[in-house]
């Protein structure tokens, strides 16, 4: 997997944090942003999307991936995810079981509104994961 310079980190992270401003959030105030780059190399994002049926909502991780498959990318590089609190927040089990499945080796973001971050790779958030491989 090519490696992302720092400039295209920032524009990823960019993303991410301005996808939170678009989040629909009424039931839990926690308005998230995300955004992924596609094996093109083109940015995609999501925010979350809330439901008054709390298990038909949908996590910005996974929003900004399907927006990406749905634009015809077939696989992820990175993603990165803003959350508005003092400490980065990583993907819930389900969007690290999604990202696995455009990109068992994506370089994972988690950044928040202080300096601190999480950078690491999918497969360390989700090791030996069940996979396409799995269905062969």
């Amino acid at each position: 997997m090519p490696k992302l310079t720092e400039a295209a980190i920032r524009r990823l992270e960019k993303s991410a944090r301005a996808a939170a401003g678009r989040a629909y959030a009424p039931y839990s105030k926690f308005p998230v942003g995300a955004a992924v780059v596609g094996g093109s190399g083109k940015i995609y994002s999501g925010c979350n999307v809330e439901n008054a049926a709390f298990g038909l909502c949908n996590c910005a991780e996974r929003t900004a991936i399907f927006s990406a498959v749905a634009a015809g990318e077939g696989s992820i590089t990175a993603v990165a995810i803003y959350t508005p609190t003092s400490l980065p927040t990583a993907p819930c089990g389900a969007c690290r079981q999604v990202i696995n499945e455009f990109g068992p080796d994506a370089l994972v973001i988690s950044v928040c509104d202080s300096k601190n971050r999480i950078e690491t790779r999918l497969s360390a958030l989700l090791p030996a994961a069940f996979g396409p491989g799995d269905l062969a």
